[in-house]
């Protein structure tokens, strides 16, 4: 029987923020999440089963009608579901895998690049850190800076860090960040850019 995933939205377009930033990557964003962000852009996929469920098949043959190789699973929450058999399936069809998780739920399937971005809501599982690639910090207030360091001091030596503001307190927190950056800079600016863009 096929493994199915429920699932919010698919879609071709470019990568907004951090690390691949501005590359064409196909996004799959799974329905289901329990960390519950007051202040969630996409709190529509919160409800896993308000999602139609589809086969692993079905969305990878999608992914490969469009030219880019990068495929980005997010939420929701991605990780609180097994995406073994949908890592498996896109890697074999071509696809660099990459993944966006609050690192809540234990980590499956097979990835190129994972982007930790840990809330406060739920804390990170023991040992995510050591296993992510970069870590994004959405900063909603000033004290998420000091909470950011202690993220960033479980990271590997070679990880990217970056401090996104939060949308809607873009024009406070910005300024926060940037001076931030400056005295630590081992961390990087990450914008929104997909909105500034005014793209999916």
């Amino acid at each position: 029987m096929s493994h199915t995933l429920p699932v919010m939205e698919a879609f071709y377009t470019l990568q907004g923020e951090g690390a691949y930033n501005g590359q064409a990557a196909y996004f799959i964003r799974l329905g289901g999440c329990d960390v519950g962000c007051v202040w969630c852009d996409v709190k529509d996929s919160w409800d896993a089963d308000k999602h139609p469920r589809r086969s692993v098949e079905e969305l990878v043959r999608e992914a490969a009608a469009f030219p880019g190789r990068i495929a980005v699973i997010t939420g929701g929450e991605p990780l609180m579901h097994d995406l073994a058999p949908l890592t498996t399936a896109l890697r074999a069809a071509g696809f660099r895998t990459h993944i966006e998780t609050s690192g809540a739920h234990p980590l499956s399937g097979e990835w190129h690049h994972i982007c930790l971005s840990p809330k406060k809501f739920k804390a990170p599982l023991p040992g995510i850190h050591q296993q992510a690639h970069e870590l994004k910090v959405v900063v909603y207030n000033k004290h998420d800076l000091q909470w950011a360091e202690e993220h960033a001091a479980s990271m590997p030596t070679d990880a990217l860090l970056y401090l996104q503001p939060e949308w809607d307190k873009r024009d406070t927190m910005t300024p926060l960040i940037v001076e931030h950056i400056k005295q630590h800079p081992r961390w990087r600016a990450s914008l929104q850019t997909h909105k500034y863009m005014n793209i999916p």
